[in-house]
């Protein structure tokens, strides 16, 4: 057996595993395997600092024993491995105790369609290409005036196969590809040193085609930054830049999740059909977008995804369950096992240097440190750094500061959200417009 395996040998092996268990005494089991290769690389001052070849593979299984389970993984796809870890969760859930919500989720559930959501674009490129490319990013970077050092460009490009199986019959395989290209450089000042960064990443290498584009971007981006210095503590106005702004529906998706909810650990247990942000505000799931890097037919466990509303004109619809949790609060899975799937959170026309001029006098977010949003209190207090804004213009960079509220509150005091829709991850969302946080500086 080779170390690589197409698509429909990963489903051979998933249907081997199934029918192993099946002979062991299993009333159910699933299967999910992954299969991933590709390179990344990084150039720093224009020399190679690492290159690495990425080749994995593995298989994670879980047997059912009535509502009793047990679980093994394997990276050695040979029969005789798999055979072992199929016995070894058969052992496992011989003596685990009973939980009357575990289970497969419902066979009516699984995906019956399967469109052609253009996720799978392999980028013909050798890893000479990705240095020359990387090179050209780095270099548009450091011929900047005023950029003295580099932390890097890089590149990276994989192609993934994902297949998930189950005993109620579904065994479905799922090519993909990521393609990344960011470029991190340095600044330095009236001895302040300052860094940042600008990044692409997709399913389609063709989108990442502008490498010198990327390179002037970290750039311009980092002598944005020095001159840099703290505010005085106050209360204020605060825009987050929509690269960062994603995290604020992270932690929302966060707490509407099924194990924070049964658990009792989120500040949002009992709120459905409740108001948690303004009424002009919508987030719902859109699973399907062609090339989108959150596109999905099935989730985790099999069940076929759809497009639906987690807030609609402010309200809060539905939790994001998968089965396991759905059952334990006595609700049906969303097709949310293992996340959502391009959470889309609706925006108004305004771009986002209207933004900056309704806000007048505030503070522009575009870097955070640390977590700091704790899902039990939704309290909310983390590093930043950004801009200072007056008479809606930036006046000058500012950093060492943190800024605070309660995410609750942060949510419900949602002002405007830009036009300037972020796509380069699973969560798209423009610029943020908070009312009024405390600033934490001077």
């Amino acid at each position: 057996m080779t170390t690589e395996f197409n698509a429909e040998e990963l489903k051979k092996l998933s249907q081997f595993v199934l029918a192993h268990a099946k002979k062991l005494g299993a009333s159910g089991a699933e299967v999910s395997v992954a299969a991933n290769t590709g390179f990344s690389l990084n150039v720093r001052q224009q020399e190679i600092d690492e290159l690495t070849y990425h080749r994995n593979h593995g298989m994670a299984i879980s047997i059912y024993n009535g509502q009793k389970s047990g679980s093994a993984s394997c990276s050695d796809l040979t029969e005789a491995a798999l055979n072992s870890a199929v016995e070894a969760a058969w052992a496992i859930a011989q003596q685990t105790d009973a939980d009357p919500y575990a289970g497969l989720a419902e066979k009516a559930l699984m995906a019956k369609n399967f469109p052609d959501l253009a996720i799978y674009y392999p980028w013909d490129i050798t890893p000479e290409q990705g240095i020359a490319l990387a090179k050209e990013c780095e270099q548009a970077a450091l011929s900047q005036t005023g950029i003295t050092n580099s932390e890097g460009a890089s590149l990276s490009t994989h192609v993934d196969c994902h297949v998930y199986a189950n005993s109620n019959d579904f065994c479905e395989a799922v090519l993909s590809t990521s393609h990344s290209l960011n470029c991190v450089v340095v600044a330095e000042k009236d001895g302040q040193m300052q860094r940042d960064y600008s990044y692409l990443v997709s399913v389609n290498p063709n989108t990442l085609n502008n490498v010198i584009q990327v390179g002037q971007e970290a750039a311009k981006r980092t002598l944005m930054r020095i001159g840099a210095k703290p505010i005085k503590t106050q209360r204020a106005s605060v825009i987050f830049a929509a690269d960062v702004a994603r995290s604020l529906f992270g932690h929302f998706i966060s707490a509407i999740s099924g194990s924070s909810i049964y658990r009792r650990a989120s500040f949002l247990v009992d709120h459905l059909d409740k108001k948690i942000f303004p009424d002009y505000i919508s987030i719902f799931e859109r699973p399907f977008l062609p090339s989108a890097l959150g596109s999905t037919a099935f989730d985790a466990e099999g069940v076929g995804t759809r497009e639906q509303d987690f807030i609609t004109n402010g309200v809060l619809q539905r939790y994001v369950l998968g089965s396991y949790a759905a059952r334990r609060l006595g609700l049906q899975t969303t097709a949310n096992a293992g996340g959502v799937h391009n959470l889309c959170v609706s925006h108004s026309e305004f771009d986002l240097p209207t933004m900056l001029k309704q806000m007048g006098t505030g503070l522009f977010v575009t870097q955070l440190l640390g977590q700091g949003a704790n899902l039990i209190t939704g309290d909310y207090s983390r590093g930043a750094s950004g801009f200072w804004v007056e008479n809606g213009e930036i006046t000058h960079p500012v950093d060492g500061i943190t800024i605070a509220s309660n995410l609750k509150e942060m949510y419900q005091n949602i002002l405007t959200i830009g036009n300037d829709v972020d796509t380069r991850g699973n969560i798209r969302t423009g610029s943020v417009w908070i009312k009024s946080m405390m600033i934490g500086g001077e």
